[in-house]
């Protein structure tokens, strides 16, 4: 039997209030309450900033944090050449509905004048929506 069990045990049989042997009721609580709650008073907090213990090497050729298997490592970073070409313009702005039903339809290139029909679509269903709603 380990420890905790026995520990356990004997917390029950002293809980039991016996007016016989004069015991009075004793309450246990879980073990591990040695963690400080957020945004306690005191001290320093358990969630404060660690300093890395990585290399600047590791960090400028590794993407740190990045690995998603349980035994596999993070992945390394390649050259711009080897990342399609898609990935840079992900981050590129679009123009919004209002500019595009300025601009002539005919001229825009056809990922853009499928984007064009897809919000204009969105658009008239929530007119349509909010037309519905008020009657």
């Amino acid at each position: 039997m380990g420890l905790g069990f026995v520990s356990a045990r004997l917390l029950k049989q002293l809980g039991r209030s016996n007016p016989e042997r004069g015991l009075p009721c004793v309450r246990g609580f879980a073990a591990g309450g040695g963690k400080s709650k957020k945004g306690s008073k005191g001290g320093a907090s358990a969630d404060a900033p660690k300093a890395s213990t990585l290399s600047k090497e590791a960090k400028s050729t590794t993407v740190v944090g990045a690995n998603i298997l349980k035994d596999g490592s993070d992945p390394k970073i390649l050259p711009e050449l080897e990342y399609p070409h898609w990935l840079w313009h992900l981050l590129d702005k679009r123009l919004p509905l209002s500019e595009l039903r300025r601009l002539n339809i005919e001229t825009l290139p056809y990922e853009e004048l499928k984007r064009f029909v897809k919000l204009d679509n969105r658009s008239r269903i929530k007119d349509n929506n909010a037309l519905r709603a008020k009657k």
